[in-house]
């Protein structure tokens, strides 16, 4: 496991729908993110994105914020490299598993490499949460290839 990276696993709450007669299939809920778990230190924004099966959107990392990922649908498999000088796992690669029936929230620190692929016929639904909003000027995104050498991560063997 990578120094500082937190998976929450999301509890699914059944749904009470007002009328019976009105669901085929009941629906659910779950909280994703509260401000009194202290895993936002602060919020900068958050964004929505949608990538289709056997997409690689790799690796990125930020100098100065901290990334929230949910998958809301369709199954990812995230991938974390740790590039932090001062890490205790400086060089670790941990790989996370999410999505449909695997709700969980993960928080990836300042300078942990990080990206995903699309493991499901679904399309998956991304929402990440940020500590600093997107600045078009400058923005706070360092971009590694997805096959860089020195992270070593085979995609299709995973």
């Amino acid at each position: 496991m990578i120094e500082g990276v937190i998976i929450k696993k999301l509890i699914i709450h059944k749904d009470i729908p007002d009328r019976d007669e009105d669901v085929n299939k009941p629906g659910f809920l779950m909280e994703v993110l509260r401000r009194d778990e202290g895993l936002l230190k602060k919020y900068g924004q958050t964004t929505f994105t949608v990538a289709y099966q056997d997409t690689i959107k790799a690796f990125h990392y930020h100098e100065k914020q901290d990334d929230l990922w949910f998958v809301a649908t369709g199954k990812a498999m995230i991938v974390l490299y740790d590039m932090r000088d001062d890490s205790p796992s400086k060089g670790e690669t941990q790989v996370i598993l999410a999505g449909k029936d695997d709700y969980k929230l993960v928080v990836i620190p300042i300078g942990v490499a990080h990206g995903y692929k699309v493991l499901s016929e679904e399309p998956v639904l991304l929402f990440y949460h940020t500590t600093e909003p997107y600045n078009t000027d400058k923005p706070d995104e360092k971009r590694l290839p997805y096959d860089d050498p020195k992270i070593g991560f085979d995609w299709d063997a995973n």
